[in-house]
Order: structure tokens, then sequence, then C-alpha cells
């Protein structure tokens, strides 16, 4: 799968995944806002890749398209600490012109979020 180039400065891996790949940004100087924390564009620049990943997965399956962003909605929930980050979404609506995806941050446990968004894209096939 191929990433946008910003997935590079990140430093963010990937790994497939049947729904939706999971993305990994390890922590480091690269991503560091107040010390021993993540920065939080750092976080929104994973949710923005880990969102292209899952549509463009979710779109391979239907044939491909050209995907561009509308709307971008990032929620932070708790401060990114000083250890890898992963990410994984998930298209809630795959329409013809239009698709919609959420995505959420984690840490340690899935189920504790430190960040999620929501994202709208239209669609060219």
């Amino acid at each position: 799968m191929t990433l946008p180039p910003y997935a590079a400065i990140l430093g963010i891996t990937v790994e497939p995944g049947e729904e939706a790949p999971v993305l990994t940004m390890p922590f480091g100087d690269h991503v560091t806002g107040r010390p021993g924390f993540l920065h939080g564009g750092a976080i929104g620049g994973l949710l923005d890749v880990a969102s292209i990943a899952a549509l463009r997965q979710a779109l391979a399956a239907e044939g491909g398209g050209r995907i561009k962003p509308v709307n971008v909605t990032v929620d932070y929930m708790r401060g990114g600490r000083d250890k890898p980050t992963h990410a994984r979404g998930h298209v809630t609506r795959l329409g013809n012109r239009v698709a919609n995806v959420e995505v959420i941050a984690w840490q340690d446990d899935e189920t504790k979020p430190i960040a999620a968004a929501r994202m709208n894209y239209l669609i060219v096939r």
C-alpha cells in the first residue's frame, strides 16, 4: 500500500488488516510537542493517513478511485505519551461520490483512544 509522503516523515509503518490496516507511529524528536508528549499535529497526521489507508483499501475492493478530502474533525481525548501510537480507520459510508471514515488512535489499549477523527471525502471513480 502506497501512503502519502508525509507518512514517511512521521515514521509510520503499516500492518495489513482484513477490514483496514493498522498504522503505527514511533515516538521521537520528530513528533514531540511538549517534553514527553506527542505533538497534536503529529497525532492529527497519523489519523489522516490512517483514514486514507482505510479508504484506499475499501476502494480497491470496488475497483479503485481517486479521493479528495472535504472535511475533518479531530477530537483529542488524552495526551499521547512517549511510546508508539497506533491508528485504524473504519469506512462508515462508501457511496458513489462521497465516503465517510472514522479513525481512532491509541497507545496501550485500543479501547482507550487518545484521539479520534471523522473525515469526509469526495470520490472520483
